[in-house]
């Protein structure tokens, strides 16, 4: 178990996203690449130039916005972490994560490994980015739960450390009162003071426990996160077409803040140091444009419809929505619903739910330009 440290996860997953990415051979596509349609008007390279430049700036400074609302949450009363208008904003920004995997990188990843591009037999046989997107759900819950024991262990190691301590400090109290013949008050007062410093050392191991917790979710949406940005930027850097980077540039400005603004609020909860909680905005942040800078760059190598892309991207895509698909699910929402917060309130509860619904409709209705 101990191989599954907090340091160790980062490397599985990526492992996971490069066994998916090899394993597939060349062969199975029908040629190096296919022919796509040149008859579009739309079709302008130097045209969407300035557009992608736009994108870049205007992603960045959205990303940057969105991931560091929460992080300084304790100047801005509305975003305290403890309070209602916080879980209602992190519900609406799950909804954004939700939406974004279903409607987003989900059907992508559909029309790539069904493209016409493909060989029949086996890319239109099987269900490919269903199962992959399934394999990664799996996954995920794996590192998940197996980071989450390592901690629990970790922390019930804690527990049951401060328990002997106070029942060695007890025997001793025992023996120093009878040896000052009997001062009961005394021992009463020593024996408070160690029970109530055993029950501090035990409230504060279930703390560390739920902040270990939160890290490990706060890491791995990260991880998701980062991998569907790229391809994301990669997409829109090596397009050409202005009439779809129009609608993409306001589609992923409003995706990056809330999504961003999740990411944010797992991070906030973390309760990093201010140095990794700058690095982890900073990689949220950069990823997008940065995708979008290597597309640019690869613009006229990369050919978004030959059969590798298709299948390299739409592999990556389908892991991406797995993921992201259980973290929105299980770690954001299902958390949220049934912690102590929301079940003390139904009330709550339903605004909570309105929060994720609108979040989730409006990355629907973004999925009509990206």
């Amino acid at each position: 178990m101990g191989i599954f440290s907090k340091n160790t996860i980062t490397l599985i997953f990526f492992i996971f996203l490069i066994i998916l990415t090899i394993s597939t051979p060349k062969a199975l596509s029908q040629t190096d690449e296919c022919e796509a349609e040149t008859n579009d008007i739309c079709n302008d390279k130097k045209k969407a130039l300035p557009l992608k430049i736009i994108a870049i700036v205007s992603i960045l400074v959205t990303s940057m916005i969105g991931v560091s609302a929460p992080l300084f949450s304790k100047s801005i009363p509305a975003l305290d972490p403890n309070g209602n208008t916080f879980v209602i904003i992190k519900c609406f920004a799950s909804g954004i994560i939700l939406g974004t995997g279903f409607m987003h990188v989900l059907p992508d990843s559909f029309d790539m490994l069904w493209s016409n591009c493909l060989k029949e037999n086996p890319w239109h046989k099987f269900p490919f980015t269903g199962f992959v997107a399934m394999l990664s759900a799996l996954v995920t819950l794996l590192i998940d739960s197996m980071a989450t024991s390592v901690y629990t262990k970790k922390g019930r190691g804690a527990v049951v450390n401060a328990e002997n301590t106070v029942q060695d400090d007890d025997r001793e109290m025992g023996v120093v009162t009878m040896v000052g013949h009997g001062h009961g008050h005394g021992h009463g007062h020593g024996h408070g003071h160690f029970h109530g410093h055993v029950q501090h050392d035990i409230k504060a191991s279930i703390d560390g426990q739920q902040l270990l917790r939160y890290r490990v979710v706060a890491m791995v949406l990260e991880l998701g996160i980062i991998v569907h940005s790229v391809v994301i930027g990669l997409s829109l850097g090596a397009s050409s077409n202005t009439c779809s980077i129009k609608g993409l540039i306001a589609a992923l400005c409003f995706h990056q803040m809330f999504e961003g603004m999740g990411l944010g609020g797992c991070i906030l909860q973390a309760d990093y140091k201010l140095l990794k909680k700058l690095i982890m905005a900073f990689f949220f942040s950069v990823t997008t444009p940065f995708g979008i800078a290597i597309g640019l760059a690869l613009s006229n190598t990369y050919k978004e419809n030959s059969p590798t892309a298709l299948i390299t991207v739409g592999l990556l895509n389908a892991a991406s929505a797995g993921l992201l698909i259980y973290m929105a699910m299980v770690d954001l929402l299902a958390a949220d619903f049934m912690g102590p917060k929301l079940q003390t309130s139904v009330k709550l509860q339903i605004k909570c739910f309105v929060a994720a619904l609108l979040g989730a409709g409006g990355m629907s209705v973004m999925a009509k330009w990206a």
